[in-house]
């Protein structure tokens, strides 16, 4: 009874309305179950689920309302769904590896910091190679800015690492591995690029041997990289189409690694 509230309803008879103090408390009175609660708890308005950017799908009820639409802006959020600190955080991991990058992923395989990755690299390997022409060509007088070159950096970069991994992903998925999706091996290509912006950086010199050494070290550290974290996805296959796997994973890299120093430091 302390959790319910009641009504109290009294019951006067005709005949003492002149003594309205009077009352038969004994018979008249009677109680009735009150609807009163304590104080009613606010729940939140839930979401609109025919708008795309807030619909949930995690907390939505119906099915249709946790799809995500090709055309709508929250299927592609969920591919830049980390902050700041995080692609920090996966950036030092690729430069400086100390475990299976796929785990530091956690299942949230991010492409901002791919695409940005990718996007710094073309834009410098442009600079840098504008100011080795510069340098190879300053006693010629006018000097005119080569765009060709921004648009095969872009070619290059952007295509390497957005159909290699799908290439990847298409092969093992061939051979039964499901051990990466395609937005891992997308993560894992695009953070590995990352060692070519300080070698774009240093690879300027008029020192041809130099510049050897330098994008050498580069495809050392991004190769080993990407052999080291894809060994445990590729290893699901027999251990001929592994091998051969990584065999064309390796090429592949040390082809873009001598088109970086040909198209851009040669």
């Amino acid at each position: 009874m302390a959790n319910r509230g009641y009504d109290v309803v009294v019951d006067v008879d005709a005949e003492g309305e002149g003594d309205l103090g009077h009352t038969d408390l004994q018979e008249d009175l009677e109680f009735h179950s009150s609807n009163f609660e304590t104080q009613p708890t606010r729940s939140k308005i839930p979401p609109d689920s025919s708008l795309p950017f807030t619909t949930n799908p995690t907390s939505s009820t119906s099915p249709s309302s946790s799809k995500r639409l090709l055309w709508t802006l929250s299927f592609y959020a969920q591919f830049f769904d980390v902050d700041t600190a995080e692609v920090l955080r996966r950036a030092r991991s690729a430069l400086f590896p100390r475990s299976n990058f796929l785990d530091i992923l956690d299942g949230n395989p991010d492409l901002y910091g791919p695409i940005w990755i990718a996007t710094t690299v073309v834009f410098i390997l442009f600079l840098t190679a504008t100011i080795s022409q510069y340098l190879a060509r300053r006693h010629e007088g006018h000097f005119e800015y080569d765009f060709r070159i921004l648009s095969g950096a872009a070619g290059l970069v952007y295509g390497y690492t957005a159909l290699v991994p799908v290439a990847l992903w298409g092969v093992l998925k061939w051979f039964g591995s499901e051990g990466a999706s395609v937005l891992e091996c997308w993560a894992l290509y695009g953070y590995a690029n990352l060692i070519w912006v300080p070698v774009a950086l240093i690879s300027w010199s008029p020192i041809e041997v130099l510049n050897w050494v330098f994008v050498a070290v580069g495809f050392a550290v991004s190769g080993v990289f990407l052999v080291r974290n894809l060994w445990p996805v590729v290893s699901a296959t027999d251990k001929k189409t592994s091998r051969v796997l990584l065999v064309v994973v390796v090429v592949l890299h040390a082809g873009l690694a001598v088109a970086i120093k040909e198209l851009f430091f040669a």
